[in-house]
């Protein structure tokens, strides 16, 4: 099974979750190109993937509908003992944010490490490259990015987010989409309607991405829009180690709706201003996490982070 498949039809199954779609919806190949930045085939490989596990349906000559949105359930995280892709890959995963890991690596190495066989580990390494946080060397071997993993790099993160959303927000060239901005509102009622206590980890932090990626869209502002997706990648790991708090996913989703709420209402002032309190909370809570727990920024007590 390509890799890429398997990775394009797990990220339209949480498409699917957090876009509340229904039962009979129609899953388009152009819709799905345009979300996730890749050509049809491979679109169309990862709907013939879910087809056969039974959430979509093929039709001839009409492409594939949402069979039982029930059945798309929330991910789970793989046991200890577990041998698959995905246990691996989480163990990768959590030896570079414990540092165990050295920046530069090897296939030979990591195959030892983890009892994975070459093609299994080029699979997984294939995919960790997709998310942005490895790159393959021009020889041999491979090289970790640096990655947001300290409180030093989370306040600089939040320093420069909120210098460059509130400015998208500001800015002349923002233009206010409303189907845009409907999607946006969609998906935060979702999170607000349940969804705080339905989704993974991991589909919370690719909601709350996906509402700051849209607002830097409308920015009209191609670098800041890179700029942003490049950030939410670096946050990406950590984000998923953290443990979920249900308060602060409700309180970050309320001020997502405001922020929204402002828009529609052509209140571009009021939101900028939203966007850059909201950022602001999201700085701090992140140094009181390190203050009480007298860790690392791998610890913080709140996850699904904006």
């Amino acid at each position: 099974m390509n890799e890429l498949h398997r990775s394009l039809a797990d990220k339209i199954v949480r498409h699917i979750r957090t876009s509340a779609m229904e039962q009979g919806q129609h899953l388009t190949e152009a819709s799905l190109q345009t979300l996730f930045g890749t050509s049809r085939p491979p679109i169309r490989s990862a709907l013939g993937l879910l087809a056969d596990q039974g959430i979509v349906e093929r039709v001839p000559n009409k492409g594939f509908y949402l069979l039982d949105p029930h059945r798309v359930a929330a991910d789970q995280l793989p046991a200890a003992d577990d041998t698959s892709d995905e246990a691996t890959y989480l163990r990768i995963a959590d030896d570079r944010l414990s540092r165990r890991l050295p920046d530069r690596v090897s296939e030979t190495d990591l195959m030892r490490r983890y009892g994975a066989s070459r093609l299994a580990l080029r699979r997984i390494l294939t995919r960790i490259s997709g998310e942005g946080w490895i790159e393959r060397n021009e020889g041999r071997g491979w090289t970790f990015a640096v990655l947001i993993d300290s409180v030093e790099a989370y306040r600089e993160c939040y320093d420069l987010r909120q210098v460059i959303e509130v400015h998208g927000i500001r800015s002349p060239e923002f233009r206010s989409d409303p189907v845009v901005l409907a999607d946006l509102r969609r998906r935060q009622e979702i999170i607000a309607d349940g969804g705080w206590e339905r989704l993974s980890q991991m589909e919370l932090f690719e909601a709350n991405s996906a509402f700051h990626e849209g607002l830097a869209t409308l920015s009209g502002n191609r670098f800041l829009l890179t700029t942003v997706q490049k950030l939410n990648q670096l946050r990406r790991l950590i984000e998923y180690r953290q443990t979920l708090n249900a308060a602060q996913v409700r309180g970050q989703n309320a001020e997502h709706l405001a922020i929204l709420d402002a828009l529609d209402a052509s209140d571009f002032d009021r939101a900028a201003s939203l966007m850059q309190e909201h950022l602001g909370k999201a700085k701090l809570r992140k140094a009181r996490a390190e203050m009480f727990s007298g860790g690392s920024a791998s610890e913080p007590n709140q996850g699904g982070d904006t």
